[in-house]
Parts: C-alpha cells; sequence; structure tokens
C-alpha cells in the first residue's frame, strides 16, 4: 500500500467529492481543502460511515495542506488553478501535483481547441520543480462513483514526465480500483 498524505484542493467540487470518496477506500491520510469547511461536513460525514477508520481532516488554507502533503491533487477548473499556483508554487517543490482540469473555453465550455499545449504542460511550466501528472482528465465525475464494469475496472489515462511519480500515481489509482494506463509524457 502506498503511504502517503494526499491534499485534495478542491474537495467540494463534483471532482473533488468523487475523487475523496475514492481514496477513502485506499486509506490514506486525506487533506480535505476547501475555503469554507462547512461545505464539507455531509462529505466528511458520509466518508467516515462508509469508511469509519479513514484518516482524513478538513483544512481550510491549501497552502498548509499542501505543506503537509507529498500529493497535491487540483481538483479544480483550469481557470482556478492559477490563483492557486501562486500560493502553493513554493511548497510544492519536488513533489506530485495532479491536475484533473482541461483547458476550457470560457465562452461556451467545451474544450479549448485553440490551445498549444495540454494544461498539465502549462501547469508543468509554472510549477516546474514539480512533478506533475494529468489524470482523469477525460473522466467525468459521475465516473469516478463506479470505478469498474463488469469484472472489469475502468481505464484511466495517466501522463507525465517523471516516471517514479507515474508509477506512484498509477499504484493509488490501482488501488482506488481503476486501470491505469500511462499514456506518455505530459505534452
Amino acid at each position: 500500500m502506498i503511504n502517503q498524505v494526499i491534499a485534495i484542493i478542491g474537495a467540494s467540487e463534483n471532482k473533488g467529492v468523487a475523487l475523496a470518496k475514492i481514496l477513502a477506500k485506499v486509506k490514506m491520510h486525506l487533506l480535505l481543502v476547501v475555503t469554507n469547511s462547512h461545505e464539507l461536513s455531509a462529505l466528511a460525514n458520509e466518508i467516515k460511515t462508509e469508511h469509519p477508520d479513514t484518516d482524513m481532516e478538513i483544512v481550510s488554507c491549501p497552502v498548509d495542506a499542501s505543506w503537509e502533503a507529498d500529493i497535491i491533487v487540483l481538483a479544480i477548473s483550469y481557470q482556478a488553478e492559477n490563483k492557486i499556483l501562486s500560493q502553493i508554487k513554493a511548497v510544492s517543490t519536488q513533489k506530485i501535483v495532479i491536475t484533473l482540469s482541461n483547458q476550457v473555453n470560457k465562452a461556451n465550455g467545451s474544450l479549448s481547441g485553440e490551445a498549444e499545449n495540454s494544461s498539465g504542460e502549462e501547469l508543468q511550466k509554472i510549477l516546474p520543480y514539480s512533478k506533475v501528472i494529468q489524470v482523469f482528465n477525460t473522466a467525468l465525475a459521475a465516473g469516478f462513483s463506479q470505478p469498474s464494469g463488469v469484472n472489469q475496472a475502468a481505464d484511466v489515462f495517466i501522463t507525465g514526465n517523471d516516471k517514479e511519480a507515474l508509477q506512484t500515481v498509477s499504484k493509488l489509482i490501482k488501488l482506488a480500483g481503476f486501470n491505469p494506463i500511462i499514456a506518455g509524457d505530459i505534452s
């Protein structure tokens, strides 16, 4: 088992909620990050009911959570990432930073076809000393709650430039009930 502290920034967002529920099964130390802790009380109660031995905290400061975490998950929109990145950049050095986002056209909500780089590539430029991994960006939050079909785990594509980080995230994804597929580098 992977013994890691995982901070989920945006734990009250759709993907953040789904990911928190999944990772509660894996028995990691979870730091659920939101600006208003009341947003997560129902989620925390639900997780504790389903997984009473889950080691979990609700944290309001993304910097404090990122400082403590081994793995930082950005379960927020691509646009919201930029605000958070300036706050956590100094404490994310040499840590795995997972993005679940895609670059989205603000006008109509569609995937941006104008982008020269993936959102993971852009994140890696902003956090050059972090190990950026892009995962779950091709899945909707609703699909997280049922990671496996009939006798078959759902495939999850993972990209990143750091081989050790890719292996760590692959193990985590597998423990969560998915079939991890390393799909190449962050580009």
